[in-house]
């Protein structure tokens, strides 16, 4: 499997991902991504570079999007002088459930951090998605705190402000990498 960016023409596909995904979470009792998120603030992110593909010959088995900018009002003035990476939106095709694709997007994740000159790999995960809390405390990350207070990206209320944390490191994915090298963070060593 590949991991290339994401390029204009992949926003209906990452919206189709993101409403499999909200459907499969409903079965499951959650919330979770059941409001619509904007396709013209997905543009801009692809458009940024930071969204990617995990392409498997012509299907698209996952995404993620990887940031050195983080969201508005989760992290400390502290935390963010410390150089890190931030991931959203981790999405696999639920054909590819079960093959821990997921877990190796991460690992791919934090060598790309690792590489741009992080210290850390950091996300933002539902506040009552336990499941999904579990899953990230079971890939090394630890829960940092939970917050609640503010807006979400795509309106309402913040939903999403389960914070955890891991160290950014070489890593083994398995995947071809064939994106560009990341540009170093500003607060990197």
């Amino acid at each position: 499997m590949i991991v290339t960016q994401a390029e204009p023409h992949d926003v209906a596909k990452l919206l189709a991902f993101r409403e499999e995904a909200a459907a499969w979470l409903r079965s499951l009792g959650s919330d979770q991504w059941s409001r619509p998120y904007p396709a013209a603030k997905l543009l801009a992110t692809i458009e940024a570079g930071t969204v990617f593909m995990l392409r498997d010959g012509h299907a698209t088995a996952g995404t993620i999007t990887l940031t050195p900018d983080a969201e508005e009002g989760l992290w400390t003035d502290a935390e963010l002088t410390e150089p890190s990476m931030f991931v959203n939106k981790l999405t696999v095709a639920r054909e590819y459930a079960g093959q821990d694709l997921g877990g190796r997007l991460l690992d791919w994740a934090g060598d790309r951090a690792h590489r741009a000159g992080a210290q850390w790999l950091r996300l933002d995960a539902w506040t009552t998605n336990e499941a999904l809390q579990r899953y990230y405390l079971a890939h090394h990350f630890g829960h940092v705190r939970t917050v609640r207070d503010g807006k979400a990206v795509n309106g309402g209320p913040r939903v999403s402000g389960w914070l955890a944390q891991r160290r950014a490191r070489s890593a083994e994915h398995g995947f071809v990498d064939r994106t560009p090298n990341p540009e170093r963070l500003r607060f990197a060593a």
